[in-house]
């Protein structure tokens, strides 16, 4: 049996302008039928002419409409008579069937009594009387304000988005923008396409499991949850779950977005949320997914700077009432999304309401091989592609980052016309993505390249002679992007960071200036990215993780968000100074360190410089054939368990 390979098939769709001209030709229609069978219009005839007709024996039969019009129609014979010429063809030169005449009425007694006479000398056959009611004039009359009344329908039609938009007609503005996905639809994405998030699927599993098999939980005296929080930083997969219960639950799954409570009219958004839930309870069992609720759920202020009638708040005082007030359906579980949580009211994460929160972090490296595997299966890869190795090249990036590096690299092999995409494709991918496109027709002067050149080289030396620092992968002095060199590490993983591997790090960083100050003794611009990042470490040390002696176990960090709020610092002017004065004693303490190492590598600083300026790029090989092994590597080569 063949299989109908469209899975959506077309459905005959009646267009609104296919009713108009139905609706025109039935008009036309009535105009015609009630018109009689004349093809073209009677000529209006005087009496005496009709009189003269009728002497001659012309006229066949006469019908009185009303006792004030009559039509004539003509015999045979009369038609061929020159005199009536006129109506003897249709429009379309056909005889025509009459009527021929017509002739309007003064006195219907004399006009009866001359038909009467015809008859009695056998010049007429009959008349008749008929009453006549005229629809055509009527609906002739009355179709200036058919129109009027169809171009206003097609007007408001077109202000409204179309008919189907439930939320969107002018009248249904307060109604709820949901999409409804329900068992008959067609969602192709389930658990199996969510790879990793292990924690976060049995979380989710467990709700939709509530909603398919709710009486193994009640029967032991537990409730099902409200609703289930999913948050986490941008890419790491939170849409992709909602989607995943789309396509698992079979019961009703409502998904819209927090924005699509926003409106600019006074009371539309909390008229959304109402129909929203009553919506879904009328479908309970069902789910509501609300992405991104932070547009809506943020938190309320003490002294609200917009008006006291916000409508943001209204709406947000109507979400929850919906999800624990009174009359609530226990049926109706609420999914959100959000990498903003610290912004959210604390009334909407308590118990009750969102009753978990459901962490969705960037996956480590077993996490990114899954991810790998799931998006590399519709490629075209070389056999034997060690996805263990992608992942290790890919620290720190989320689902979203790892889906871009696969098509990228699909991307750069169709370029390079390639058959299959490999390793080195990866690679490329990655590279691209973090460094940016390559510039090799940049103009750089032979004194620019060659203080890039030191500049990379000191990162690569001073971070292969610290414990702690980040083993390097490459260095290159091609442009990229927004910069003129750059260097590529692979971190370590770590779950806590000591002071010590912070500091290594710094050190790491401040590694191109000082080898620009160790070699021409004057330093430039080049290192504006360093200064921000080691900035940005010294001033977390100090201020937010107490790692500073003379602060004291201290932190100024509010993991609630509000301090941004905040007009007058945590702190006093004489902190404020102690803090300043740390900051910079940490970072110029880490550039005369990296000083002091180049200082005691400066010729193999400088061989590394002569290389990279020949090769444009360097690996690993090449620092170990100059500074050889590092006694503290680990071996990056093992395979995460």
């Amino acid at each position: 049996m063949a299989k109908d390979n469209n899975p959506n098939p077309s459905k005959f769709k009646i267009s609104p302008w296919l009713i108009y001209t139905a609706i025109l030709l039935v008009f036309l229609f009535i105009s015609f039928a009630t018109g009689g069978s004349n093809l073209s219009e009677p000529i209006q005839l005087s009496p005496p002419d009709f009189n003269n007709l009728l002497q001659k024996g012309q006229v066949e039969k006469v019908i009185i409409y009303n006792k004030s019009e009559t039509e004539v129609y003509l015999t045979a014979a009369a038609l061929k008579d020159p005199a009536n010429k006129k109506v003897s063809k249709d429009m379309f030169e056909r005889v025509n069937k009459g009527p021929h005449y017509i002739v309007k009425i003064g006195d219907i007694q004399n006009f009866e009594k001359s038909l009467q006479t015809a008859i009695a000398d056998k010049k007429l056959k009959n008349y008749t009387f008929q009453e006549k009611n005229n629809w055509s004039d009527i609906l002739i009359s009355l179709l200036p304000i058919i129109i009027i009344i169809g171009v206003w329908i097609f007007i408001m039609r077109k202000m409204s988005g179309g008919a189907g938009g439930g939320g969107g007609q002018i009248f249904n503005i307060g109604k709820s923008k949901a999409k409804l996905f329900d068992e008959k639809t067609d969602i192709k994405t389930t658990f199996k396409d969510v790879a990793g998030l292990e924690g976060a699927k049995e979380e989710i599993q467990e709700i939709v499991e509530f909603l398919k098999n709710p009486e193994k939980y009640t029967n032991l005296g537990g409730k099902i949850p409200k609703g289930a929080l999913l948050v986490g930083p941008p890419g790491t997969g939170k849409t992709l779950l909602a989607k995943a219960v789309a396509g698992e639950a079979q019961v009703p799954f409502f998904s819209l977005s927090g924005s699509d409570f926003v409106e600019m009219f006074v009371g539309v958004g909390a008229s959304r949320v109402r129909d929203l839930f009553k919506q879904a309870k009328e479908k309970s069992p069902a789910i509501i997914f609300i992405d991104e609720i932070d547009a809506v759920g943020r938190a309320r202020g003490k002294s609200n700077m917009s008006g006291g009638n916000d409508e943001r708040e209204n709406t947000l005082n109507q979400l929850l009432t919906e999800m624990d007030g009174f009359g609530t359906n226990s049926n109706v579980i609420v999914l959100a999304a959000t990498n903003r949580a610290d912004v959210l009211d604390k009334a909407l994460m308590r118990a009750g309401r969102f009753d978990r929160q459901i962490f969705v972090d960037l996956p480590d490296i077993r996490e990114r091989a899954e991810i790998f595997a799931v998006h590399l299966a519709p490629i075209k890869k070389v056999e034997g592609l060690d996805l263990d190795f992608l992942a290790k090249q890919t620290p720190g990036f989320s689902g979203a980052d790892i889906a871009n590096v696969c098509n990228e690299a699909a991307l750069i092999a169709a370029r390079n016309n390639k058959t299959a995409v490999d390793k080195q494709d990866f690679l490329d991918a990655v590279d691209r993505i973090i460094g940016g496109l390559e510039k090799k027709n940049k103009i750089i002067t032979p004194e620019e390249k060659r203080a890039i050149a030191i500049h990379e080289a000191g990162h690569a030396t001073v971070s292969w002679m610290l414990e702690h620092a980040a083993p390097l992968i490459k260095v290159t002095i091609v442009p990229r992007g927004q910069s003129l060199g750059a260097a590529w590490y692979l971190p370590e993983e770590r779950q806590i960071v000591r002071t010590d591997q912070m500091l290594d790090e710094m050190c790491a960083t401040m590694g191109g200036r000082a080898a620009e100050k160790v070699t021409f003794d004057r330093i430039s611009t080049g290192a504006l990215s360093d200064l921000e990042k080691v900035t940005r470490q010294a001033r977390a040390m100090v201020t937010i993780y107490g790692l500073n002696d003379k602060i004291g176990n201290v932190t100024y960090y509010d993991s609630t968000g509000q301090s941004e709020y905040n007009f007058s610092k945590p702190y006093s002017d004489e902190t404020a100074k102690i803090i300043d004065a740390e900051i910079s004693e940490l970072i110029e303490g880490q550039y005369k360190r990296a000083i002091q190492i180049l200082e005691e590598n400066k010729d193999k600083l400088n061989q590394l410089a002569d290389i990279l300026i020949e090769k444009e790029v360097i690996f690993k090989d090449d620092l170990e054939t100059i500074f050889g092994k590092r006694t503290f590597d680990k071996n990056l080569e093992e395979v995460v368990s």
